[in-house]
């Protein structure tokens, strides 16, 4: 049964390697602070976990064809697709900013959405956590396939338990390289636009490409 469940961390591993699951992160985590950084990795990974949850119990009850499972993909990148077209928006229009100040002798780096700059703590992390539900709806066909080698068809949450750990992995170590970009080369307005331009250009192709796919 261990084995089961080290099999199970291992598909969250790969899993969490998708270019949708990395592209999401990235939009989100792009210059923001550590602390930031780090709960918008794991309410994704959270999101993602407990949406897959639910929808492997409602297929477990339901006769479900195949293109209904495929509306989930559709769902994750169409969401891909989104953002990365509001990013776009976003840098077009000027909606991108950065501010500077010194706070107790040392300098911050602020990096905000809109016209004007404000200090509070933001919706990124609960919109992390919506995203991460909705792009779950996608995976629930291969999770399916992997825990079937556990208990038949029965998923139990502490199967979902292995496979979030798994995914957490992964997006943890990729939102600390992310934090590392924030740090060395958003430190001007000019890189920080250039570099969201390129998340939301990159979103909507990887997001046109599973649509195609």
């Amino acid at each position: 049964m261990e084995i089961g469940y080290l099999l199970i961390f291992w598909y969250g591993v790969l899993h969490a390697f998708g270019p949708d699951h990395l592209t999401a992160i990235a939009d989100f985590s792009i210059g923001k602070s550590l602390k930031k950084t780090m709960l918008i990795t794991l309410m994704f990974a959270f999101g993602h976990g407990v949406m897959l949850f639910i929808f492997a119990k409602l297929l477990q009850n339901y006769l479900v064809t195949e293109t209904m499972t495929a509306y989930g993909d559709i769902i994750s990148s169409s969401v891909i697709i989104a953002m990365g077209l509001y990013l776009i928006y976003m840098v077009v229009s000027n909606r991108i900013q950065l501010n500077k100040h010194t706070h107790k002798n040392e300098e911050h780096i602020h990096i905000y959405f809109g016209k004007k700059h404000s200090h509070s703590a933001g919706t990124a992390p609960m919109s992390a956590l919506s995203l991460g539900a909705l792009m779950g709806i996608g995976g629930v066909r291969g999770m399916l396939v992997t825990l079937g080698m556990l208990h038949g068809s029965v998923v139990e949450w502490y199967m979902v338990l292995s496979f979030v750990l798994g995914v957490s992995v992964v997006f943890v170590t990729f939102g600390v390289a992310i934090l590392y970009l924030n740090k060395k080369l958003l430190t001007n307005l000019t890189n920080v636009r250039r570099t969201f331009m390129l998340a939301g250009v990159v979103s909507v192709i990887v997001g046109t490409n599973m649509l195609l796919a």
